[in-house]
């Protein structure tokens, strides 16, 4: 017996390196769970969406992997190291938004992109999704809270400037994405309510001159949100169909491949902005409650993860960014549905895209990063 216990390891050596190793990969499990099944369900939805295309499927894979990537090379980096470079790290990003509107690539009505030498095409808007937050974040982190006045304007110029570029593009969806996310961190520095009053009246007051400065595709998509059936085979041909899609599917739906507005292409950018709609058509109310239950899990540990923060840049950026993430599937499932208008969102890791899914990644990943500092803080006071 004695010779036997020699050859067997320590349990409770074993048991003792366990959470530290988990500690020293960074990576949470309980956010990283949702992530993969939503992505299943993503590239189950995308080969219908797509039209039963395996060439779809091995792209988005392959984006899905660099995305992958991303958000654990992130979450490796303590936020905390980087934020001297927070400043340069959004006037870089404000420069590409003025370099779009200078020389900037069109496609579709749209300038959106940038071209430069030796780079594949690419898209600033979505790096200052990230820049927005954490810059906000950094600034106010240093402040007093609650902020004073002067703070707050400052911050909220902050979010003013990105938010008007890109909506100069025009990028309608973006801008809203992105002033979401800076408003958030505002408000979680401990904005007082009095400013919040404030904020939301002087927004309605400037809704006329909103609707002046609108481009004539934004205030039609405003109208056929309004009233879709005036223009049944135009305008609202997008709305109409995609209801369509989503009541016909009942409770179980029609099964995987047997969507008939997808696959008749009576329904829009199935596999982007509508894919929920298909979803919805081929597997019904349960199939889309499922994708809401994996969602919803991401949201609640996100808010976990902000609640548990150790300093108030990291609680306020984790919050942010979960609340803005709650966001991206409120508008793209409201466009769908009808109850928003169309602004050309995409359904979080489950439309083809590859920035939007790194961006998200990334987001997730400084998750993952603010939660392991914690982790991290709590086993050096242990030991």
């Amino acid at each position: 017996m004695a010779d036997f216990q020699r050859f067997v390891p320590d349990a409770s050596g074993f048991l003792r390196r366990g959470p530290s190793y988990l500690a020293r990969s960074r990576i949470d499990l309980w956010l990283l769970f949702p992530i993969l099944c939503i992505m299943a369900i993503g590239l189950v939805v995308l080969y219908s969406g797509a039209g039963a295309s395996e060439a779809a499927v091995d792209r988005q894979i392959t984006r899905y992997s660099v995305a992958f990537l991303a958000m654990v090379i992130v979450a490796q980096i303590n936020l905390r190291e980087i934020e001297r470079f927070v400043p340069l790290f959004y006037v870089i990003g404000v420069l590409l938004l003025i370099g779009v509107l200078l020389f900037g690539v069109g496609a579709k009505g749209a300038q959106r992109w940038l071209q430069l030498p030796g780079l594949p095409r690419f898209q600033p808007s979505e790096l200052l999704k990230l820049a927005v937050p954490l810059t906000v974040a950094w600034y106010l982190a240093g402040k007093p809270r609650p902020p004073s006045i002067l703070h707050t304007l400052f911050a909220f110029f902050l979010v003013a400037i990105p938010v008007l570029l890109i909506a100069r593009q025009p990028d309608l969806g973006t801008s809203l994405l992105i002033g979401a996310s800076g408003v958030f961190v505002i408000f979680f520095g401990g904005l007082l309510w009095r400013y919040v009053v404030l904020a939301v009246a002087a927004g309605a007051a400037a809704m006329p001159a909103l609707w002046m400065v609108m481009h004539d595709y934004q205030k039609q998509r405003v109208m056929t949100f309004l009233d879709p059936e005036s223009d049944p085979l135009g305008a609202g041909w997008n709305i109409i169909q995609s209801k369509i899609a989503i009541g016909s599917g009942g409770l179980t739906g029609k099964g995987w491949l047997q969507g008939t507005q997808s696959h008749l292409d009576f329904l829009p950018e199935t596999h982007t902005d509508f894919i929920i709609a298909v979803l919805a058509e081929e597997f019904g109310l349960l199939g889309v409650l499922l994708l809401l239950f994996f969602y919803a899990w991401i949201l609640v540990r996100g808010l976990i993860i902000a609640g548990k923060a150790q300093d108030p840049c990291s609680r306020m950026l984790a919050a942010s960014l979960t609340l803005t993430f709650l966001v991206y599937l409120v508008v793209n499932i409201g466009m769908v549905s009808g109850l928003l208008p169309v602004v050309g969102v995409s359904l979080p890791l489950v439309s083809y895209g590859g920035t939007s899914a790194v961006t998200l990644m990334v987001s997730l990943g400084m998750l993952m990063s603010i939660r392991a500092n914690r982790t991290a803080k709590r086993l050096r006071r242990a030991k």
